[in-house]
């Protein structure tokens, strides 16, 4: 993991020299330059600034990534003002591998992990010795084990917690499992040849995915994505006015329209 960091660091400072324009913190009249991941984030974004930024006074930049690394980096150098697309946990995470100065303003949305098969319909029918992948990322994997764990494939032990890796995590394995760790973004690819892939919800959604053969309860879900800025910055007017923008009744009503109210669903 930590090497993955390092190369995909790397890649984002490449990328990030390339970004210009004023830094909200600089100019109390220029525009928020938030990153995000393409969908749902940057679907939720396009609409708030397309429907709802002008009236409130706010202009809105939109960076779009592809990965779960650079949007950090982009906040914690300066050349975005925030992010948009990850939950409380992997912040937490980041902050323990990475370091950095963040703010986390509020959650606004979450997208209930699943369970994606092409060779079975159930948790339970996955054979002796099968193949299942989740997330190379530390929270979103501790958060899919649990999820294996609550459909009864296996059992966790009682110390596992975030960064516990694979099988260090798993007290019990009946059916001799192969855990295999990918990046969120090789997932759902992954469908294809494992017996089952625990599939983050944007990626999920991305790649069309349908008909999960188990999905994660959304009730008191800790894992809600949400608005992440500066510390400089979270007591900005803008970012507040983001903030109560994302959480306004119009955007509830436009998630739950446009993901029919399963694979994205409003914070609560």
């Amino acid at each position: 993991m930590r090497l993955r960091f390092a190369a995909l660091l790397a890649a984002a400072g490449l990328a990030l020299a390339a970004c210009g324009g004023s830094s909200a913190a600089e100019d109390p009249n220029a525009p928020l330059r938030i990153g995000v991941s393409p969908t749902p984030h940057g679907e939720i974004l396009q609409y708030v600034k397309d429907n709802l930024a002008q009236q409130a006074g706010i202009g809105i930049e939109i960076e779009k990534f592809d990965d779960y690394i650079r949007p950090n980096e982009a906040v914690a150098h300066g050349e975005l003002d925030a992010n948009y697309f990850q939950h409380q946990p992997y912040l937490d995470e980041y902050r323990k591998q990475r370091g950095g100065d963040f703010a986390w303003v509020q959650a606004v949305h979450l997208e209930p992990l699943a369970v994606y098969s092409k060779q079975v319909k159930s948790l339970q029918e996955i054979p002796n010795g099968a193949t299942v992948t989740l997330s190379n990322d530390p929270a979103n994997q501790y958060r899919g084990l649990k999820l294996l764990e609550q459909g009864g494939l296996l059992k966790l032990k009682p110390e596992a917690a975030v960064g516990t890796r694979l099988a260090a995590a798993v007290a019990e394995n009946p059916k001799n499992i192969q855990l295999r760790d990918l990046s969120p973004d090789q997932l759902p690819r992954s469908v294809d040849d494992a017996a089952a892939a625990v599939v983050n919800g944007n990626y999920a959604i991305k790649a069309n995915l349908q008909n999960p053969i188990a999905v994660e309860s959304p009730d008191h879900n800790p894992y809600a994505n949400g608005l992440v800025t500066t510390p400089a910055l979270a007591k900005d007017p803008r970012i507040q006015k983001l903030a109560e923008l994302l959480r306004s009744q119009q955007v509830k009503d436009f998630i739950n329209q446009k993901y029919g109210g399963v694979a994205v669903i409003p914070a609560s």
